[in-house]
């Protein structure tokens, strides 16, 4: 699959323009930590791209997000590893690969850092840094929907939470006007 194509997927699956958002942030969030592993940035940024592409059909399932989107995937020939990595994000699901162990992080993060980017003066991401974002982080009740137990799984990767931050608030700055932010 062609990133081309997965756009026409997630336009003709994601109708809430927040979640595609989302799912471009996590496109850019995962090629930087692809390029920070020396791994396959497409690939990479495919997983995170289409890792909720099944969110609108199984939003009342959730037991069955990413296990739709598995099957919907492998239907159009996605790569047997982007699959597995999509359904690593899961909650429930054993996260065995690189890949897989980053998206389930990367999740969560991208749309910490957006609650960041709002809690800026001007609402913008250029106004994130890494002080501000862990300052934010350690508050309970700031982003409370964003796992922190999820995003420090970074460490399975080999990560500080610092670094972690810093690699996704630049790929975050990087697509700023994509996102809105």
């Amino acid at each position: 699959m062609t990133r081309e194509e997965a756009l026409e997927l997630i336009k003709e699956m994601v109708p809430q323009k927040n979640l595609v958002k989302h799912m471009l942030a996590a496109e850019a969030v995962m090629k930087a930590l692809a390029r920070h592993f020396g791994e396959d940035e497409f690939k990479w940024g495919l997983a995170g791209l289409l890792h909720d592409v099944d969110y609108a059909e199984t939003y009342e399932r959730p037991d069955l997000h990413a296990l739709r989107s598995a099957e919907i995937l492998k239907d159009r020939g996605v790569d047997e590893e982007i699959i597995e990595a999509i359904l690593g994000h899961n909650d429930k699901a054993e996260r065995k690969t690189l890949m897989a162990k980053a998206l389930y992080a990367v999740d969560p993060l991208t749309g910490f850092l957006v609650a960041c980017a709002l809690m800026t003066k001007d609402k913008k991401m250029a106004s994130v840094d890494v002080p501000f974002a862990l300052r934010r982080f350690r508050e309970k009740a700031f982003a409370r929907g964003a796992s922190r137990e999820q995003m420090q799984a970074c460490s399975e990767i080999g990560l500080t939470l610092e670094e972690f931050m810093e690699i996704g608030i630049k790929a975050m700055q990087e697509i700023a006007g994509e996102i809105g932010l």
